[in-house]
């Protein structure tokens, strides 16, 4: 099994997050931000990753730091999960509708951390989590999870459904990129051998 337990603790934050890649969806989720609760188990769902995540945080400042350092943590249980990505699939992309919002999104489980990010969010906030904070944590979590993945609003007037979008199309993608290609499951899915 692919799966992996994170323990962060700081001035900020105080994470315990598990992962399991095979999973089927299930989830316990307590962030202390109730919007990112919501995407993070569509996360898990749509995703098919079994995720437990509970944080205590200096919300009373305000969202970022509890969103930044689960996205992080999240990060390093997906590389820690991975292990040396042999026989997986590598890229996929998808392309999701949720209500009037569309949603582009790609990965390449490459090991560089790359993040492009093209979304117009028309609201501030989504619940009590700021909207900015959508880019905050994905940067967070592709810098530790050592992938590329580019996310593209195609189409969208409302926040909520814009950023639920851009969580599910991110799971679904991984989902792919993740499984296991039969034909070369013993083989690492690059020409230098190794994902670095």
């Amino acid at each position: 099994m692919r799966k992996c337990e994170i323990a962060r603790k700081t001035t900020e934050t105080d994470i315990v997050l598990s992962l399991n890649l095979d999973g089927t969806g299930r989830n316990a989720i307590n962030t202390g931000v109730g919007f990112l609760d919501h995407m993070l188990e569509l996360f898990a769902r749509h995703g098919r990753f079994d995720l437990d995540v509970q944080c205590i945080g200096d919300t009373r400042v305000d969202s970022h730091h509890s969103v930044e350092d689960i996205g992080v943590c999240l990060g390093n249980a997906f590389a820690q999960a991975l292990g040396d990505a042999r026989g997986i699939s590598r890229y996929s992309d998808v392309t999701l509708p949720m209500d009037e919002a569309l949603v582009l999104c790609a990965v390449d489980i490459s090991g560089r951390s790359y993040l492009c990010i093209d979304v117009t969010l028309p609201d501030r906030s989504a619940g009590v989590m700021e909207s900015e904070l959508l880019e905050e944590f994905m940067l967070a979590f592709v810098r530790k999870a050592g992938i590329t993945l580019h996310i593209r609003m195609l189409q969208g007037k409302n926040t909520h459904h814009i950023i639920e979008a851009c969580f599910k199309a991110v799971a679904r993608a991984l989902h792919a990129a993740v499984k296991i290609d039969c034909e070369y499951s013993d083989e690492i899915p690059s020409t230098k051998g190794i994902i670095i």
